[in-house]
């Protein structure tokens, strides 16, 4: 990063002294590799008959299971862009989801949802304490978090669920739904035309429909959250020295930015925003705290905001395809994993071109060697078997993690230890 050479720089909210982020894709170019991608898809379901793969109750389950890792990476990228690296994400949200359904069973799901996020909040305090006051490990005092808020949770528990009813040692009473709403006419109206099954314009269809049909108002909080975070870290003098803290905290200090204050609210923020992601998981998702609730769900929201390349719409995208290959488990899997082995073929096919265009020859020939064997797969059977389908979430985050690794910049100071003064 570049510092600010006066004091007056850091209190701009401009973007002039901002620490550039690596190569981002323009607005306009992301539209259209978005669009491309969608009638790639079109292409596949009318290929394959799969029309199950951009159906309106598909793409609606995509966003219920995209929120929570969404708020997990929202969390992650808080606390990165102040150069905390926090792989708690996973504790904090088990604080959210047993603090949350807690609450919830007793006062009411509102009052869950504002414990819930008290609660990671807690988690977050515990990490910043650790990693800040006393320069721990990040990645140590993260782990530690993971395996402190299992085993508190699992103690808990019995001690506040069991003897009511409905509620045991693993799980607790049911919470009273927050709501759900439905835009009147537009939901119809695009659920009709996602049914008829044209090319590209359906499929917008199903899209757009599933962000207007059955949508919780937890839901509708942590979409805007999205371009909130954007507006605050990016366009505003506070987020502008948070940020700083997390590119060089020295020069930041040595401009009058209190590196610890902005560390610790990033910290407790990111705490809030996974303990937000698991209220969701036990009040939305379902209406109860389970044991194992999270499954792992901390850990690919830190996926995500990887992919994002540390920016909240890119990991909104990530969040996205996350939570749509993993909804694939629970509407017709197997068909819908199957066709889209076609999907995955052509994308191949269509990226050693681009490698043999830009001349690397070998990357080509291993990419199309790749295409060739999904393709094959794809034209030799007609299904999948179950355990492919249940593991296709975790199979996409490691391969898209593999082939963005190329343009990922993030943080300079992220997970460095910080003492103030430490630049005089």
């Amino acid at each position: 990063m570049t510092a600010p050479t006066t004091a007056t720089d850091v209190n701009q909210p401009s973007l002039e002294h901002a620490p550039q982020t690596g190569r981002r894709l323009s607005l306009p170019v992301l539209m259209l590799v978005i669009a491309g991608a969608l009638a790639l898809t079109s292409i596949v379901r009318l290929i394959t008959g799969a029309d199950g793969i951009t159906n309106v109750s598909q793409m609606s389950t995509a966003l219920q299971l995209a929120v929570p890792i969404g708020l997990a990476g929202l969390g992650g990228l808080w606390a990165e862009r102040a150069g905390v690296v926090n792989i708690g994400l996973e504790g904090m949200m088990i604080l959210g989801t047993w603090f949350g359904a807690w609450a919830g069973f007793q006062w009411g799901p509102w009052t869950g949802v504002l414990v819930g996020l008290i609660g990671g909040c807690l988690g977050g305090l515990l990490h910043a304490v650790v990693t800040i006051t006393f320069n721990v490990n990040h990645i140590v005092s993260g782990v530690a978090i993971n395996i402190l808020a299992l085993g508190a949770t699992r103690y808990l528990a019995p001690l506040a669920f069991e003897g009511h009813q409905g509620g045991s040692a693993k799980q607790s009473p049911a919470v009273e739904s927050l709501g759900h709403f439905t835009v009147p006419g537009l939901s119809d109206w695009l659920t009709d035309l996602n049914a008829k099954g044209w090319f590209f314009v359906s499929d917008i269809a199903g899209l757009l429909g599933g962000l207007v049909t059955d949508v919780s108002w937890l839901t509708l909080i942590a979409v805007a959250l999205i371009p909130a975070t954007w507006w605050i870290l990016w366009r505003t003098p506070f987020g502008l020295r948070l940020r700083s803290c997390g590119e060089n905290p020295v020069a930041a200090e040595s401009l009058g930015v209190n590196v610890y204050k902005y560390k610790y609210l990033a910290v407790i923020i990111s705490g809030g925003l996974a303990g937000l992601g698991g209220v969701f998981l036990s009040i939305v998702a379902n209406p109860f705290y389970l044991e194992g609730q999270t499954s792992g769900r901390g850990y690919i929201g830190l996926a995500a905001m990887i992919f994002g390349n540390w920016m909240p719409g890119g990991l909104a995208i990530g969040a996205g395809l996350f939570g749509y290959t993993d909804s694939l488990n629970l509407r017709g899997g197997s068909t819908n994993v199957h066709a889209l082995l076609l999907l995955g073929a052509l994308l191949l096919i269509i990226g050693a071109v681009w490698l043999a265009i830009r001349k690397k020859y070998v990357q080509a020939a291993v990419t199309l060697v790749v295409g060739a064997l999904v393709f094959a797969w794809y034209a030799g059977t007609n299904e999948v078997p179950s355990q492919v389908v249940a593991a296709t979430p975790y199979v996409v985050t490691l391969v898209v993690l593999a082939l963005s690794a190329q343009r990922l910049r993030m943080p300079k100071a992220n997970g460095m230890p910080y003492r103030k003064g430490q630049g005089k």
